[in-house]
């Protein structure tokens, strides 16, 4: 699985967060969304999701072709493939030599977000970010018409940020409601922030680009992280 790997130039130890991109893999946006999270002062992981299926260094063109192109994958893809790879992404992390013991996050966007809803489920993730997250709401993850994830929200031990623009027709809603509502009975430990916003509006390429919106919701995740995983 190849990976997309930043970290601070300084010597010492950060907390390692493993990325999720959105359908198009890793692509001008996300990068530039990486390298960002990686000056703040952690180690990023940002895994290809879609490597059995595309080319190695696949990147998928931010248009209607790539769209149903990455939507395909997506389709094929069984979510025990994505969650074999979650898992090696996280254990590659804590042995990297830069990541400080037991400090992991992670953070995704749009399918990537779903993914890193998931990847809470896991002991040693402390706080993760899930910017508008696709399908959390009704199960719909991959290959799998129903993934289980937010029915398995009680597991998570640790912090989780969901982030959701208000315009967008992906996450409705009641389907914010949905999840809200698992969480809480669940007695979860997260949060949500509202954005009047569309879906993607972090994507810094087309019309659904929202700057200010962005920055607020990149601060929402810089002050989770630092507040759960900065070494002290």
């Amino acid at each position: 699985m190849r990976m997309f790997v930043a970290s601070p130039h300084a010597g010492g130890k950060y907390p390692g967060i493993l990325c999720y991109s959105d359908i198009f893999q890793l692509s001008g946006p996300m990068l530039r969304a990486c390298t960002r999270l990686a000056g703040y002062g952690f180690v990023i992981a940002a895994p290809e999701i879609y490597h059995r299926l595309e080319q190695l260094g696949a990147v998928i063109p931010f248009d209607d072709a790539g769209r149903t192109r990455g939507l395909e994958d997506a389709s094929k893809t069984p979510v025990a493939h994505f969650d074999e790879d979650r898992r090696a992404a996280l254990d590659y992390l804590a042995r990297h030599p830069k990541v400080a013991p037991g400090k992991l996050g992670a953070m995704g966007f749009c399918i990537g977000g779903h993914l890193a809803f998931r990847a809470a489920l896991e002991p040693d993730v402390r706080a993760t970010v899930c910017f508008y997250g696709t399908g959390i709401h009704n199960g719909k993850l991959g290959q799998d018409a129903d993934a289980g994830s937010l029915a398995r929200a009680g597991e998570i031990p640790g912090k989780l940020l969901l982030v959701f623009g208000s315009q967008d027709p992906h996450v409705p809603a009641e389907g914010r409601d949905i999840v809200d509502r698992k969480l809480r009975e669940s007695g979860v430990d997260y949060s949500i922030q509202l954005y009047p916003a569309e879906h993607a509006f972090m994507r810094d390429e087309g019309p659904r680009y929202d700057p200010e919106a962005t920055d607020q919701a990149f601060g929402d995740m810089i002050a989770l992280f630092r507040k759960v995983l900065t070494p002290a």
